[in-house]
């Protein structure tokens, strides 16, 4: 440690070449945008046909990429040769920085170890399995349907009632993020808003709700350890018990969820037509009520219609068996931890993954139990799904080679000119219920309509008359004599797409919960590691921490804790997400420790816990600030709006949430600094 207190290290180059590359990994990853890469048009012609030829892919794929790549990719002429332009997706911005660092030999074997397997009380695969075992058993919970009926039931109590209903739905995603995290909540909670406000016909924009809920997740996940990985981080750096770490920001976190309501309530949102007092929700048919009720996990022919939506509100599916087993499961899980973690002694703490990742086995062995005992029941809806969803992909491909047809005879391909339905790129063969636009039915109708003089001038004229039932019926057996076709020359694609069919009709539910885990987490979690761990052996945190020290000096405890919060809550924007930040700032506290611990000067308790429960709390509400970036949370709350037709720009996220993070940090760190006075004395911290 007293090397890495060394700070004349920044004067080498590759030091400084470290912070820049950090710094623009950041920008990056704070605004992310796509790398074009232009390359021959004959280079990705032959490569799509050699695939065909190894069998990788499928003839109709190809046929598929042919078009796409020679009508719809931005393309130029330069010598003669034909260029398309392929877009790079930066999302692998930290693993290419630490590649990069360690081509130029600026981190090496030491940074990469100590940044994945840890150092210093963090240990990054620890944090990762413990998270994902746990979000395993979450979404699993997710998936039986109980969060989506428990929704349900909050809505039944609030009635027409708008601002009671908008209470009781503040306290439910608060309370239940608090339990269980925040990444159910988001994933189950979004998407209940959005078909909410959508099927009321007085909530004009459903902006006071959609916001509301984003804001109390990430509110409520900074109560336990458990709920967000940023609380694992902070807790393993500094030794933290879990019960102990609940206990010093449960009041804060209380107090501001209490502050908060009221404040989106009568000034952020006090409109009618965001929380009307009154709501006005369309009514289903009887016949549709006393149907079973939709399993979301299955994959079927029933789209994402306006009637669905609102099924999925007033019918909501529960697995009730599932739903206890996995309650049951998660409550046993955290009891057992905060037990566990209670009773261990200083220095000899059992890893918390040894619980979770065996709760989740258990979770996973019930699944695939449960999934293979109703497997008769979900493999014929689910199998029909795939082949009217076949039919459907051909009557796009159709529509789309006949307008290119039409567009290179006329000696022009304007994009412009086509309508919504013949821009509709090839689907992949499995279909996603949230994906799919309310009135996509409606629109193959109109590709079926406008396809040409053959389909034209017959089938939608046969069609005409028939029911959707009867409709999905002749795509049925349309789809299968396209499946069989497929089959005649098996590719590698195929037998993935076989084998992704068969576990969504098998184990539906084990499906859609490894489908909605946050796996890109992982990667990009680790690569943070190695970056923030390269600063450190660059002797960047000491800096930073020499700077902290001396900010500490002249500001006392309320400094510790308003420049702590305002630090956490800014970096979140601009350091790699909450987590980054979370890593960056445990580091520089880590070395902030080493370098009184050096000089023989000790930090005062309060003041050293003041500064690690103000970031705790920054780094939680620091999600909802101005960029999506500031958490992974934010950008799957984008992500699930975007598919909902429900477009939330940057400019507008930043000005909406802007005053409410003010009011929160505000709340939070002022019952903080209250409470650190009442509960820590001077005697100096030993670490």
């Amino acid at each position: 440690m007293a090397g890495e207190l060394d700070t004349s290290q920044i004067k080498d180059w590759r030091s400084i070449v470290t912070l820049i590359v950090f710094v623009i990994t950041n920008i990056i990853v704070l605004v992310p945008f796509q790398l074009p890469i232009p390359i021959p048009k004959s280079w990705r012609r032959t490569l799509i046909r050699g695939a065909r030829r190894l069998r990788i892919t499928t003839e109709k794929s190809n046929q598929d990429a042919l078009h796409r790549n020679d009508h719809r990719k931005p393309e130029s002429s330069v010598l003669g040769i034909s260029w398309v332009l392929v877009k790079f997706p930066m999302d692998f911005a930290p693993l290419i920085a630490d590649l990069f660092l360690l081509a130029i030999l600026a981190i090496g074997r030491q940074e990469v170890h100590d940044g994945t397997v840890g150092v210093d009380n963090i240990h990054p695969i620890d944090i990762m399995v413990f998270f994902l075992s746990l979000a395993y058993i979450a979404i699993s919970i997710d998936a039986s349907g109980l969060i989506r009926y428990l929704a349900f039931r909050v809505l039944k109590a609030g009635g027409r009632h708008g601002r009671l209903l908008y209470f009781y739905l503040y306290t439910f995603f608060f309370v239940l993020t608090g339990c269980i995290g925040n990444d159910p909540v988001i994933l189950s909670g979004t998407a209940f808003l959005a078909y909410m406000t959508r099927v009321s016909s007085n909530i004009e924009r459903p902006r006071a709700w959609i916001y509301m809920q984003f804001a109390t997740a990430n509110i409520g996940s900074a109560i336990l350890v458990s709920s967000n990985p940023t609380n694992l981080v902070l807790a393993g750096a500094f030794d933290i018990k879990f019960i102990h770490y609940t206990a010093n920001v449960i009041v804060p976190v209380l107090i501001t969820a209490i502050v908060l309501f009221p404040f989106l309530l009568w000034i952020r949102f006090n409109d009618e037509a965001l929380i009307p007092r009154q709501i006005k929700m369309h009514e289903l048919p009887d016949e549709v009520l006393d149907e079973d009720p939709i399993n979301p996990n299955i994959p079927d022919s029933r789209g994402d219609t306006h009637e669905r939506q609102l099924q999925e509100i007033l019918n909501p599916f529960l697995d009730k068996v599932g739903a206890v087993a996995g309650s049951v499961i998660m409550a046993a899980t955290l009891i057992t931890i905060l037990a566990i973690n209670a009773a261990s002694q200083r220095g000899s703490e059992t890893p918390v993954f040894y619980i979770t990742l065996p709760a989740a086995f258990v979770m996973l062995c019930w699944d695939v139990v449960y999934g293979w005992w109703f497997r008769d029941k979900t493999r014929p809806i689910a199998r029909r799904a795939r082949l009217i969803e076949r039919a459907k992909q051909e009557e796009r491909r159709k529509v789309n080679a006949e307008h290119a047809a039409i567009e290179k005879a006329d000696g022009r391909f304007d994009l412009a000119s086509m309508s919504p339905a013949t821009n509709v790129a090839s689907t992949s063969a499995i279909p996603d219920e949230t994906t799919n636009t309310p009135n996509a039915k409606a629109e193959v109708h109109d590709e079926v309509q406008t396809a040409g003089p053959e389909t034209a001038a017959s089938e939608p004229q046969r069609q005409a008359h028939l029911s959707d039932r009867e409709i999905d019926d002749n795509r049925a057996e349309h789809g299968k004599r396209l499946l069989e076709r497929d089959r005649e020359k098996v590719s590698l694609q195929l037998l993935l797409e076989d084998a992704a069919w068969w576990l969504r009709e098998t184990f539906p539910t084990v499906a859609a919960v490894l489908n909605h885990l946050p796996w890109k987490l992982v990667p990009f979690a680790f690569c943070m590691f190695v970056l923030v761990q390269a600063l450190v052996t660059k002797g960047w945190v000491p800096v930073f921490a020499h700077g902290w020290d001396h900010w500490i000096e002249a500001t006392g405890v309320v400094g510790a804790i308003g420049g702590m919060g305002f630090l956490a809550v800014v970096l979140c924007n601009f350091a790699g997400t909450n987590i980054g930040t979370t890593i960056l700032l445990s580091r520089v506290v880590q070395e902030w420790v080493s370098i009184h611990r050096s000089n023989g000067i000790a930090i005062p308790q309060r003041t050293f816990w003041a500064t690690v429960y103000s970031m705790a709390i920054g780094v939680n509400y620091g999600a909802f600030s101005t960029a999506f970036s500031a958490s992974l949370a934010g950008l799957l709350w984008r992500d699930i709006l975007q598919r909902k037709e429900i477009p939330v720009r940057s400019l507008d996220f930043a000005w909406v949430n802007l005053p409410i993070i003010a009011v929160t940090m505000v709340v939070g760190c002022t019952v903080l600094i209250g409470e650190v006075y009442l509960t820590r004395d001077t005697t100096p911290y030993t670490g």
